[in-house]
């Protein structure tokens, strides 16, 4: 089987945040998980070819003004129009530290992969409200489901 790339494009501002990044790639890279290597690059230096390169996308981005950080929405600008005739269909999932509701920043990012035309690989995590421990655990099993429909061909 050969080997599939799963590229983690996250903004980790914070200590939670960066807790938050590091469950995605241990759910990830969980042992079970054969055939997928795992890259987590932070949005301002993530390139292009970095997207070109893999085979699905994990997004992860902090609720800012009720909009995707501003590290994100480089990401986006930059890779943009690279990647819009050669990434169509690629596989996303999307995870958001929101301090509110989250839905301004989902929708912020669904319209941009829309243009892409991505495709959803599962329904956003939207890690709502105060920090809880919790969001550590949903954050590794989301980088867990991802790798492994990835690993199984689902995605």
């Amino acid at each position: 089987m050969a080997e599939k790339h799963l590229l983690i494009v996250a903004h980790a501002p914070s200590p939670n945040t960066q807790r938050l990044v590091e469950a995605v790639m241990r759910g990830a890279g969980h042992e079970d998980i054969e055939a997928v290597t795992v890259k987590w690059i932070p949005p301002l230096q993530a390139t292009p070819e970095d997207v070109l390169a893999c085979d699905a996308i994990i997004l992860g981005t902090t609720e800012n003004l009720g909009y995707m950080s501003g590290a994100l929405k480089d990401f986006f600008d930059r890779c943009y129009y690279p990647c819009l005739e050669k990434t169509q269909g690629l596989p996303y999932a999307l995870y958001i530290r929101a301090g509110h509701d989250g839905t301004g920043t989902w929708r912020a990012v669904e319209s941009i992969v829309t243009g892409l035309r991505w495709r959803a690989a599962r329904e956003p995590l939207i890690c709502r409200g105060e920090f809880q421990e919790i969001f550590v655990e949903q954050c590794e099993e989301f980088g867990m489901y991802v790798a492994a429909s990835l690993d199984a061909g689902i995605i």
